[in-house]
């Protein structure tokens, strides 16, 4: 049996934003949101108990297929809108809460308009009680939008055993998860109210040989860099010791130091470098593109697959702290920089504005640039190889394509097929591993004390069957090296 949500847009638009700064439509409509109408609905509803348990129930299944129509997006105009109210209290001549001298804001309203009015969403093998199901279509049938409240909707449940079309049906990108509800209601309760994060991401399948697994998650959360001036990718390395070093300050400062989990700090409560896998930060430069230059556009927080440590409340309450809400931006964002009395104090400072959906028109924060799946791999940044290089020549290549080999290994990956080392990056824009003789000095790559004395070297990796990425390699693959891409025309 499948258990199926049917969505019909009433006035043949759907308005909805992958998020405030987006001009691009969120469509088909994402479990995540549809879900989100239906709690808005049981709040208006008042709060019901038993409709409470129903979607508790809902959040705890599978991911549902979308089955969508196609659809084209519809052109909207700029309109400027008013921010929130100043705070009176914090500003002493707040004029700005005047009607005549509020500042006013460019907003664009997306919309798209599909070829058919209906959008399903199908949970197969799922065959709620009677109670339950009537629960459901009590929230469904007072669902009166979904996403922007121009977007009228009429939604219905069913119990299908044969869905048309469903061969047609796709993963969604984003999903609900258990405890999305008690998170929608903390976030509308919160004074002042949060907005809601998106839901999980929806990885590429995984492989089947569960051998071939990988240690990394495909749920990042990005760090988007709005202002100051970034640092070149070759001090990657550097800022992503620094964000870290701001992640476990902020555990101290809410004094929770100790209770910072092994898979954020990457050390064990001796001391000691933890065996098991953390989460690594990465940067994500402009690279593979054509005209890329190679420069940072910000950076993720990549966590261990099935951690779970980006719903963790203490991190998030970290990163509320680390990253308060921007009045003018209206989004929260994290000021970075070195820690004063280091060495690399006054060398830089960065703000990055943290998400999980990739903002619109910045293709390199896209994690699915990184997770779709293929045979073929090149390394964005070098990787670090994990011991000495003692031979020379030809000899030096086999030895440097072993060591990436054993890195595979040691990432939960199989053996490659094909591993080809090189100085050179494969995509346009990534900086070589090691400049020509006569270049300056700032383009080596910084290393931090740990790595100072490590070979570094790209590669490309081929693999005898597709894998899901992220692939990230080598002994700095938790600062930032080592990190891959599938190259174009790998999949398969």
């Amino acid at each position: 049996m499948t258990l199926v949500l049917e969505v019909e847009y009433l006035s043949g638009v759907a308005f909805a934003a992958i998020g405030p700064d987006s001009d691009i439509p969120d469509w088909p409509p994402q479990p995540d949101r549809v879900f989100s109408a239906l709690v808005a609905t049981w709040a208006a509803r008042g709060a019901c108990d038993r409709e409470a348990e129903a979607l508790r129930w809902l959040e705890s299944q599978a991911v549902p297929q979308v089955l969508a129509p196609t659809s084209h997006s519809r052109t909207g105009a700029t309109v400027f809108v008013p921010p929130n109210d100043p705070r009176s209290d914090k500003q002493k001549h707040a004029k700005g809460v005047l009607p005549a001298l509020r500042s006013r804001q460019p907003r664009r309203f997306p919309a798209t308009r599909p070829h058919e009015p209906s959008v399903r969403l199908l949970w197969s093998d799922v065959q709620p009680t009677d109670e339950m199901f009537a629960a459901l279509q009590r929230l469904a049938r007072d669902t009166a939008y979904v996403g922007h409240s121009a977007s009228l909707t009429r939604c219905r449940f069913l119990i299908d055993p044969e869905v048309r079309d469903r061969g047609k049906a796709n993963l969604p990108k984003r999903r609900v998860y258990p405890g999305r509800f008690d998170e929608l209601r903390q976030a509308y309760d919160a004074m002042p109210r949060r907005r809601p994060l998106p839901g999980a991401p929806v990885a590429p399948p995984a492989p089947a040989d569960p051998e071939q697994a990988n240690l990394f998650g495909g749920r990042w959360l990005l760090l988007e860099h709005v202002s100051g001036e970034m640092p070149d990718v070759r001090a990657c390395a550097l800022v992503t010791k620094t964000l870290r070093d701001a992640l476990l300050s902020g555990y101290r400062r809410l004094s929770l130091g100790d209770r910072i989990p092994v898979v954020v700090s990457g050390h064990t409560a001796d001391g000691s470098p933890a065996r098991a896998p953390h989460v690594a930060v990465i940067p994500l430069p402009f690279v593979g593109f054509p005209y890329a230059d190679g420069h940072v556009m910000g950076f993720a927080l990549v966590p261990p697959r099935d951690s779970g440590i980006l719903e963790d409340e203490d991190l998030r309450k970290v990163l509320r702290l680390l990253a308060p809400i921007d009045e003018e931006r209206g989004r929260r964002v994290l000021r970075l920089k070195p820690k004063a009395g280091t060495p690399r104090d006054g060398t830089f400072h960065v703000d990055l504005s943290p998400t999980f959906e990739p903002p619109a028109g910045k293709r390199s924060l896209d994690p699915a640039l990184y997770l779709r799946p293929a045979r073929a791999f090149a390394s964005v940044t070098p990787i670090a190889l994990d011991r000495h290089l003692k031979s020379d020549g030809g000899a030096r290549q086999g030895e440097m394509a072993s060591q990436i080999a054993a890195a595979c290994r040691n990432s939960g990956l199989p053996e490659p097929e094909v591993i080809v080392p090189d100085k050179h990056a494969a995509f346009e824009g990534a900086p070589s591993a090691y400049p020509s003789g006569n270049s300056p000095a700032w383009t080596r790559w910084r290393l931090p004390s740990s790595l100072a004395s490590r070979q570094l070297t790209h590669a490309v990796i081929r693999f005898s069957v597709p894998l899901a990425g992220p692939v990230m390699l080598g002994a700095g693959r938790f600062v930032g090296l080592g990190l891959c891409r599938p190259l174009d025309g790998a999949g398969g």
